[in-house]
């Protein structure tokens, strides 16, 4: 842990239903000051978050607009040796991560070189700076081979793909780092509300487990803090005990399923570890419409006191929190957007006047 305390601040969820990312970032930096976030913009293609990490994987083919690793092309042999050749390349001292496969190209980047330009022009004023990348598992359970297999089901390939989201992540960070700001990185992983249905039923906690935490080693080889998002319930326990730093979760619609962890939660607070309080919902725009930010506050605060009663005191509660939508907001129209940025900002200046 970096020692960084986030005290209830407000953080967002990666996306934004706009087709422009300067007014994109003017939202994020007018919500978010403190710690603002690069944002994927879903209404590009290369913005996807599946298709926005597969450049640089070996094998890479598409057919009728959907990416795939084509494993029977004569050079994905050769490919794939080239792609563990310059994963290791990133091992010497002076490795130029910027010039990797592993980077964002200029055009799946866009938000993120908006972004440090953006920060670029305000250095040193950021107590964090946050990015994000596709879970392993999310990402691995929809890519698939040629015969339309899931990746994370061939050894290699979920070895390459893991390899090419860490070092994606461990990039964000030092560009972050480099900024003097904390970094924090995302992984995020709606695919594990399935955790445990028939769907994903010979994938095991250890598989999980592992994935992530390569990923988690590789953010904190830049002393930054990793997080993972889950947008619906899954087996919250699977995640508190990994090296994840930051647990964020959908708090508004399914703090009574992330509650019956009191253990494992005691745990991971007491470690110093971070909970990121998803309490602004982003499901629909009539429900967002009905919502105050005195009624979220009062839900969050109601929320925070079942956590003080594991023997957790209020004001470790408190530090180790941070107040966030329940989710992304790049399937909503703009204006209901922005109204879950508002209710973000507005509950955390409530909650922390508290």
């Amino acid at each position: 842990m970096s020692g960084f305390t986030p005290n209830a601040r407000p953080l967002l969820i990666g996306s934004l239903p706009l087709e422009d990312h300067a007014r994109a970032l003017d939202l994020v930096f007018a919500h978010t000051p403190e710690i603002p976030l690069w944002v994927q913009l879903p209404k590009f293609r290369e913005e996807g978050m599946i298709r926005q990490f597969m450049d640089g994987l070996p094998g890479v083919a598409e057919k009728e607009g959907t990416l795939f690793i084509d494993t029977k092309d004569p050079a994905f042999d050769e490919q794939f040796v080239q792609f563990f050749e310059d994963y290791l390349s990133l091992s010497e001292p002076d490795a130029d991560f910027q010039a990797s496969r592993f980077a964002f190209t200029p055009l799946t980047g866009k938000g993120f070189s908006h972004f440090l330009e953006r920060v670029d022009k305000d250095p040193g004023r950021f107590a964090a700076l946050k990015g994000q990348v596709t879970g392993p598992i999310t990402f691995c359970t929809a890519v698939k081979d040629e015969r339309e297999r899931d990746i994370f089901y061939n050894d290699q390939l979920r070895d390459a793909a893991v390899k090419r989201l860490a070092m994606n992540a461990r990039w964000q960070a030092k560009e972050f780092a480099r900024r003097g700001a904390t970094p924090i990185v995302f992984l995020d992983e709606p695919a594990l509300a399935g955790f445990g249905t028939s769907a994903y039923i010979t994938i095991t906690r250890a598989d999980v487990q592992a994935c992530i935490d390569e990923i988690v080693q590789e953010i904190h080889a830049e002393n930054g803090l990793a997080g993972v998002h889950v947008c619906a319930n899954t087996e919250w326990d699977l995640l508190l005990d990994t090296s994840i730093d930051i647990i964020s979760f959908d708090a508004f619609s399914y703090f009574d399923k992330f509650i019956l962890y009191p253990k494992a939660i005691k745990k991971f607070l007491d470690r110093g570890s971070i909970l990121a309080w998803g309490i602004v919902p982003t499901g629909d725009a009539d429900l967002i419409a009905q919502q105050t930010s005195d009624g979220l506050t009062e839900k969050l605060a109601g929320q925070m006191r079942q956590v003080t009663k594991l023997g957790i005191p209020e004001e470790t509660v408190m530090a180790q929190s941070f107040v966030t939508p329940s989710c992304g907001t790049g399937s909503l129209d703009p204006a209901s957007a922005t109204r879950v940025l508002e209710l973000t900002r507005t509950v955390s200046e409530k909650i922390r006047a508290r």
